[in-house]
């Protein structure tokens, strides 16, 4: 049997995560780094069977990659846009989606459970193919197509041109006020899982293999990430990293002080994360083992998550107002 080219990639992944697990920025750079050395070995593998890219492309991660917001563990989501249509360039394009699918899994990187991958048609297409079904998506304005919508706009080039995305995005930004996207988006992000019960107790999984578990990442992540990319679409901003949106949404949407404190409250809401779930695998990456919190840092998480909630509410209250407005 041959040796997995990928195989070195694999290894060094394990031992430079030892030396960066406990620092959300430094982990983030490596996930980066090895996606990169991915990329150019399914390149030069694709490249050896079927000649060099036949177009000028693009390979873009979204979901917590696109916004550098991964954990030790990682699903794969991306796709990529090449400039000529041609069933040959569609071809030789989706045989390397599914060649960086591949490489990409026997490095660590599960495969998506949705099919966000390169490796997918629905995600593998020319950069006129792409306004065709952004544009689709922007007026069907199904539920499906909105999460859709959002998903992209999380989207990060990780390799080859890096203008084709910008112009997608700015297809998309160009049509939000006429469909009123906005408002669409933030009905597909209304659901909140509830974290505090009335007692103000943490409410933590009652049943499955993570019981007793603090389901983190849709409790603690879900509200700021979702309020603070409705915030950026707004503005629309061409920033992925919650980080880097909320550094440059305007001052004025909040009170003095207010954007460097969630700032913080983020950062400090990864790093219990990185800290304090078991990262045996990628399910287990997104739940808190509480038991192991100290009184004090329970009282820090419930602030934090508190904090989440109410910058969500605060967005809501704003775009209804803008909407509400935009309507006389």
């Amino acid at each position: 049997m041959l040796e997995s080219p990928y195989l070195e990639t694999l290894q060094y992944r394990g031992s430079a995560m030892q030396h960066v697990c406990h620092d959300h920025f430094q982990l983030n750079a490596l996930h980066d780094e090895i996606f990169q050395r991915v990329v150019s070995i399914a390149l030069r593998q694709v490249t050896d069977h079927s000649g060099p890219p036949p177009s000028p492309f693009t390979f873009f991660v979204m979901g917590s990659a696109g916004r550098l917001e991964q954990s030790v563990w990682s699903d794969q989501d991306h796709g990529i846009i090449y400039l000529d249509s041609s069933d040959e360039n569609k071809s030789y394009f989706l045989q390397l989606g599914k060649e960086i699918s591949k490489g990409l899994y026997q490095a660590g990187y599960r495969y998506c459970d949705g099919g966000v991958m390169s490796s997918n048609p629905f995600w593998c297409k020319s950069i006129h193919e792409w306004e065709q079904e952004l544009s689709k998506w922007i007026v069907e304005s199904k539920w499906e197509s909105i999460r859709y919508l959002l998903i992209f706009l999380d989207g990060r080039t990780m390799y080859g041109e890096n203008t084709y995305l910008k112009k997608l995005k700015d297809h998309i930004y160009l049509n939000m006020n006429q469909h009123n996207l906005l408002a669409k988006s933030l009905s597909n992000t209304l659901h909140l899982k509830k974290g505090i019960n009335v007692l103000g107790q943490l409410l933590v999984e009652t049943h499955g293999v993570h019981a007793g578990k603090l389901n983190i990442k849709e409790i603690g992540l879900f509200p700021y990430v979702n309020a603070i990319r409705l915030l950026s679409m707004k503005e629309k901003l061409h920033e992925t990293s919650s980080l880097f949106r909320l550094e440059k949404i305007p001052a004025s949407y909040f009170p003095a002080g207010e954007k460097a404190f969630l700032k913080q409250q983020f950062i400090k809401l990864l790093n219990y994360r990185l800290l304090f779930s078991d990262h045996k695998d990628y399910d287990s990456g997104h739940y808190l083992t509480i038991n192991k919190l100290t009184k004090e840092q329970i009282r820090e998480l419930k602030d934090i998550i508190k904090n989440g909630a109410a910058l969500f509410h605060n967005m809501k209250r704003l775009l209804e107002k803008d909407g509400s407005n935009e309507d006389e």
